[in-house]
């Protein structure tokens, strides 16, 4: 697509809203102006190509396609079968996966199509062996009573909150710590990182049916085929959720013992963070898995979303394309120049440093809250978020930590060089934001005091750290 058919496309999509309902295309403009502003280190966010984004927004949103490639229960499907074989197909080149499945709609989505692939493959009781050959009206109340009873209360071990895993890894508040009588593993106290023999002794002691592999913010590599060894010997099913780091794996930085496809039973992911593609959730998984995760819709998916997996089809073709691994490596590259500007700064990070895409900052040693450090870099022109650090005395809500990752930066083309320009700038928005007072004159866990000068001007070298690199530079919306 030649640069002006961008801006025509983009421009001309605006004009069409805009005939409806302008407060939605003047917010759609106002999101883009603000993203090319503001130095975004989201470590879950970046920014899909014009070609993913426009494969989202056409006819194929208003087709219903319950049920899989060639077995739908609608008719008129066979062009969605053409975009969701061409997902899956890129899908199963990209990582060298044996079988995938591109309709979750997100990361959430993914885990639970995921969990009740395992559980129905796994659990051997008389109600369930009845569910799989008859019809679900057919079960009596006590078959439905031995089936909830047989598929509640298994056991699953992931990483804990605090040490960098996820809620759907067995937390209460989501379904997945409703689901199954879950426990966590952590990290050594001393230096961040797992310690697979305290995992190995965790597996032997519970006994899980799943042990969960993958993270939201821990900061360096993970051995999978150590965790698969541990999952052997306990007969767990090892589940891996690699929905931050999948564009590294995809761009073959992580390899060996730390690409999880080889290792694992089955591998969860987004399709977009680290892989660059549209909001959506993915399932790779060994041939054995293959026709209970293809049960994901309607098992407990809605109807697929064409639309999407059309963009996943677009941004997955991308991600195979050979600049696509050079990108990859430059996200880890960045990632450790900021790293190494905000500890020469004298900032103190979750294990020193990092191996991937992310870095998380212990801002207690500012005197601050996560909350308030959040808040007062977006007042700055610098968009993170505040997150748990192991042992975090200010729980999940507050925190005492910010994870930023660079996979949004580093595709705006943002080097090593710019890195220690961020180190700066977000270091002096720390050390210059004090934690602030409640009415009562108790220490505030949310407020804080920085100077509004100083905050924008800030905010301007935000901006002029990113002019040199303008995003999506071929769209013109005026």
């Amino acid at each position: 697509m030649s640069h002006n058919a961008e801006s025509t496309a983009f421009r001309s999509a605006l004009e069409v809203i805009r005939a409806v309902e302008p407060r939605v295309a003047d917010a759609i403009g106002a999101e883009l102006t603000d993203q090319r502003e503001s130095l975004k280190l989201i470590a879950s966010e970046n920014y899909a190509s014009p070609a993913t984004l426009l494969a989202m927004g056409n006819w194929f949103s208003d087709k219903y396609a319950e049920g899989t490639v060639g077995r739908r229960f609608y008719a008129g499907c066979q062009n969605v079968d053409t975009v969701e074989a061409l997902a899956a197909e890129h899908a199963r080149e990209l990582f060298g996966a044996a079988h995938a499945y591109v309709q979750p709609h997100s990361g959430i989505d993914a885990n639970l199509v995921a969990f009740w692939a395992i559980l129905a493959d796994r659990v051997e009781s008389p109600a369930l062996k009845k569910a799989q050959v008859r019809q679900v009206n057919d079960l009596t109340e006590a078959d439905w009573f031995a089936l909830r009873r047989e598929l509640g209360n298994q056991r699953m071990l992931g990483m804990s909150l605090d040490a960098g895993g996820h809620l759907t890894h067995g937390f209460r508040p989501n379904i997945s710590g409703k689901m199954f009588d879950q426990r966590s593993y952590g990290t050594d106290p001393a230096t961040g990182l797992i310690d697979y023999d305290r995992v190995a002794e965790a597996a032997r002691e519970f006994k899980p049916l799943i042990l969960v592999g993958g993270y939201s913010a821990y900061p360096r590599k993970v051995n999978f085929r150590i965790l698969r060894e541990i999952a052997d010997s306990v007969g767990a099913t090892f589940m891996v959720d690699m929905a931050h780091f999948a564009g590294l794996v995809a761009g073959k930085v992580f390899t060996g013992d730390f690409d999880p496809v080889p290792h694992a039973h089955i591998v969860t992911t987004t399709t977009h963070k680290s892989l660059r593609g549209p909001r959506g959730g993915m399932v790779l998984c060994q041939p054995e898995l293959a026709d209970q995760v293809d049960r994901g819709c309607p098992m407990v998916l809605g109807g697929p979303l064409p639309h999407v997996m059309a963009a996943k089809a677009v941004a997955l073709a991308e991600a195979r394309r050979p600049d696509f691994a050079d990108y990859a490596q430059r996200i880890v590259d960045n990632a450790q120049a900021l790293a190494d500007g905000l500890l020469r700064r004298g900032a103190t990070l979750v294990t020193g440093g990092t191996d991937n895409h992310l870095v998380l900052i212990d801002v207690s040693g500012y005197g601050l809250t996560g909350r308030q450090a959040e808040q007062a870099l977006l007042d700055s022109g610098i968009v993170t978020n505040r997150n748990s650090v192991p042992q975090d005395p200010n729980g999940a809500w507050y925190t005492s930590g910010i994870r930023i990752g660079t996979p949004a930066l580093t595709t705006r083309g943002l080097g090593t060089a710019e890195m220690d320009q961020t180190a700066e700038l977000i270091h002096t928005v720390l050390t210059q934001t004090t934690a602030g007072a409640n009415a009562d004159g108790t220490p505030s866990k949310a407020k804080y005091t920085l100077d509004a000068d100083l905050a924008d001007k800030i905010a301007r070298q935000a901006t002029d750290l990113l002019a040199p690199h303008p995003l999506y530079p071929a769209i013109n919306l005026t």
